[in-house]
This record gives structure tokens, C-alpha cells and sequence, in this order.
């Protein structure tokens, strides 16, 4: 049973629109931490909102611990899907003495909701929350993959103190090093330093463009092989989603950032995805605040959708193609009865490695395979293949 003790009920005043009567939008028929009845009871949920309330480690966007609460109020009018999954709010994690005391008490409800299967949606505050997502799998003894949606890859300097502009840099650099593979989606050349671009592409990290997303359905197989997917919501463009500092004309469109959230939700393995950056005090009629609520409705549409493909699932299932190249190489690759979608098969190399067993099928297109009947070698098996030199 996760404690209290670090949990914040959610505020009378919003649950005030939501405690006369009954009705049929999801404010009426979720679990939800209140101040007399305490914690729902968890038993059989899937998915938890989990508020933080901490900005004191933003360089840029003071402001965003405080609207957490708007988004519940968009949340919690919007009717449920066709949906057979529970789903609760657990409320906020309490602000610390300092930033420390913050991510003390926010990692350790995280490893309990993953030792009870339950997918926290993580709400508010800034990004750097991002490297204590990532740090609760460091008991586990589990490679990682982890995808952002940003429009700046965060690299920042690793010899500055942890900040919404520098996580990257901390989950790479720092020990253990889980980090199997990183993906952003959706940075904009014109905010990356060269260096910083250079570096992504030495380390074989898979980084698109908004324009190489278009369509986004080329987005979904990044997402289907993530452990953890962080958003900043400054991905957004401004005319959609105006609630932050660094908010620009460019970026993901409101139906495109929906559509992450689902194809997140989608994947089997994501077992985390928090949104941040949203700043009440910068929003326009609550813009942001209601994009935010739409985007967790389709997350949750996503994962009520699931289709216990791999890791879940066995290969043993799917439809097996092996492509011979002049080159020598053997690529396999594997499509689940399941879903339609495919996979290709890692090097051999690296099956011998034991911790990287789940991400032995790399989620590919059928592009990727089209282009391997050409003679050529789809990139995201290379990139796989250079992570183990």
C-alpha cells in the first residue's frame, strides 16, 4: 500500500465541483486522494496522476510548480473512454524544506507504484524531474530506454548542478549507467548547440526533427520501445500551448502531441511518462491546462489499447522474415499477429549482452523492412549495432 505520508491530498476546492451528485465525466469516477477519505484504494489500478509541485531547479520557467491543479479541473470534465482499466489521482508529492527533499519523497513513491504495476502520469513541475524518473530503475538492475519530447535536447553542463537544462548530461555521465538508448522527439535546429547535435549522433541516439516526424506515425516505434517518455511542453507550439516560459511560433501541433501520448500509452513497455513545464501564470484561457488533460485522456486510451506485444508477448507468435544483404549481415524481422506492427532483431552481439534481453526486437516501420529488401540497412538497426562498440 503506498504511504500517505508524502502525499498531498488534492484540494478541497477543486473537488468542491465534483462532490454534489453524480455525473458521468471522470471527476465522478476515479479514485481520487481527499483530505477526510485519505488515499482510493489501488487495488486492481492501472494508472495514478501524481502531482509535484517543485520549480526551484528551472533555470528559465519559475512559475511551474503551480499548475497542476488547473489541468485536474480539465481532467476531470472529460467523459471516460471505453475503457476497462482503473484509474486513480493520488494527489501531490508534498514541496520539501529543498529541491533534495522534493525527489527523496517522489522517488520513493515511484519504486512502490512500479512494484505494484501501476503507471504513474506525472504532472507539473520542471523537467529535471526527468533524471529521478529514470534513477527509481536503478534497484532493478535494468538497461533503460528513455524518450523525451522537446524541442532542446537538455545536454546543458554536467559540472552545474542538476537543472531543467542539464538532466540529460546526469543520466548519461553519471553512475550506474542504465541508459540503453535515448530518444527526443521533435527538437528544433535552430535551439541545439552543433556540438550537442554532433554529440547525439556519436552516440547513436535516435533524434528527429519535427519535420522528420511528419507523418507522426513514424514517431510511434520510438515510443513503443521507451521504458520512460518526458515532455516539455514548450514542444508545443505557442499558439496551442502558450503556458511556458519557453514557449515558441514552432513546434508539434495539438493533434500530434496527442498522438504521442497514445502511442506512449500503446507501448508494453513504458512503465512511466511525465509532462512538464506547464506555467499557469504564462496560459491563455486555460490553452495549455486543457491540451494537457486531453493529451493523459489519450495516454490512457493508449494503454487501455495495449496489445501485450514484446517484451509481453512471445516472438514465437509473429511472422518471421530473415533479409540476406551482400554486405553478409543477416537481419530479421519479426510482425506480430497481434497488432500488424513490426520489429527487427539486434545484432547478435548483442543478445549475448543479459541486460539488454528486452530490447532484443527493435519496434521498426515496414518501411524499414522495405528498405532492407533494397539492399540497404535500416538505421535503427545500425545505430543498435554502433551502441555496443
Amino acid at each position: 500500500m503506498i504511504s500517505s505520508d508524502f502525499l498531498a491530498p488534492v484540494s478541497n476546492k477543486l473537488l468542491e465541483k465534483f462532490s454534489t451528485g453524480k455525473g458521468e465525466t471522470l471527476g465522478y469516477n476515479i479514485g481520487i486522494h481527499r483530505e477526510i477519505e485519505g488515499l482510493p484504494d489501488l487495488t486492481d489500478v492501472k494508472i495514478v496522476l501524481l502531482g509535484i509541485l517543485e520549480d526551484r531547479l528551472s533555470v528559465a520557467n519559475t512559475g511551474c510548480d503551480r499548475g497542476v491543479d488547473a489541468v485536474r479541473n480539465y481532467f476531470y470534465k472529460l467523459y471516460p473512454g471505453e475503457w476497462n482499466i482503473k484509474i486513480a489521482d493520488i494527489g501531490n508529492i508534498y514541496k520539501g524544506d529543498t529541491p533534495e527533499d522534493t525527489y527523496a519523497a517522489f522517488r520513493y513513491i515511484l519504486k512502490e507504484l512500479l512494484h505494484l504495476d501501476i503507471i504513474p502520469v506525472i504532472l507539473g513541475g520542471s523537467q529535471e524531474a526527468t533524471y529521478h524518473m529514470y534513477r527509481v530503475y536503478d534497484e532493478m538492475e535494468q538497461s533503460v530506454n528513455l524518450v523525451c519530447a522537446d524541442p532542446r535536447f537538455d545536454l546543458g553542463d554536467f559540472n552545474l548542478p542538476l537543472n531543467d537544462e542539464n538532466y540529460l548530461s546526469h543520466i548519461v555521465l553519471q553512475k550506474p549507467h542504465n541508459l540503453y538508448n535515448f530518444g527526443n522527439l521533435g527538437h528544433q535546429s535552430y535551439f541545439v548547440n552543433p556540438g550537442e547535435r554532433d554529440l547525439m549522433g556519436r552516440m547513436y541516439f535516435d533524434t528527429y526533427r519535427i519535420g522528420q516526424l511528419r507523418p507522426f506515425a513514424y514517431a510511434e516505434p520510438v515510443l513503443r520501445n521507451s521504458d520512460i517518455v518526458s515532455i516539455d511542453m514548450s514542444v508545443v507550439r505557442a499558439a496551442e500551448a502558450p503556458g511556458h516560459r519557453q514557449a515558441s511560433p514552432n513546434g508539434l501541433n495539438g493533434e500530434e502531441i496527442c498522438a504521442l501520448t497514445r502511442y506512449a500509452g500503446l507501448s508494453d513497455k513504458l512503465s512511466q511518462i511525465g509532462i512538464y513545464g506547464y506555467n499557469p501564470g504564462l496560459d491563455i484561457n486555460g490553452r495549455t491546462a486543457q491540451l494537457m488533460a486531453e493529451m493523459i485522456w489519450y495516454f490512457i486510451e493508449g494503454v487501455n489499447y495495449r496489445k501485450g506485444d514484446f517484451p509481453i508477448g512471445s516472438k514465437k507468435n509473429y511472422a518471421r522474415f530473415t533479409v540476406l544483404l551482400e554486405e553478409g549481415y543477416e537481419l530479421i524481422f519479426y510482425k506480430s499477429d497481434k497488432s500488424g506492427r513490426w520489429w527487427i532483431e539486434a545484432p547478435i552481439e548483442m543478445a549475448s549482452i543479459i541486460q539488454h534481453e528486452r530490447h532484443r526486437l527493435i519496434p521498426c516501420n515496414v518501411e524499414d523492412y522495405d528498405l532492407a529488401m533494397q539492399g540497404e540497412i535500416p538505421q535503427v538497426w545500425w545505430n543498435a549495432l554502433k551502441r555496443l562498440d
